[in-house]
């Protein structure tokens, strides 16, 4: 036997797998946030018209509109 103990082996995969996370991670291209938010704040103004916070929604096309209540009860 190698003498490692089922835990010691758990924690060596779970250290390996937090290895590739973090590898991953630091291999992902960035963005400045000043170019980002400028591109999220053109495409806000652009879709604004069709947004439904900004506009509303019909109240013919409205999924969360009060349904109709029994007159029975």
């Amino acid at each position: 036997m190698s003498g490692k103990t089922p835990s010691s082996s758990s924690s060596v995969i779970q250290a390996q797998k937090l290895v590739d996370q973090l590898r991953l991670e630091a291999s992902m291209e960035r963005f400045k946030i000043s170019l980002t938010a400028a591109d999220l704040v053109q495409y806000c103004q652009e879709h604004r018209c069709s947004d439904p916070l900004l506009v509303g929604i019909a109240a013919s096309t409205n999924p969360f509109k009060e349904k109709k209540t029994c007159m029975l009860l």
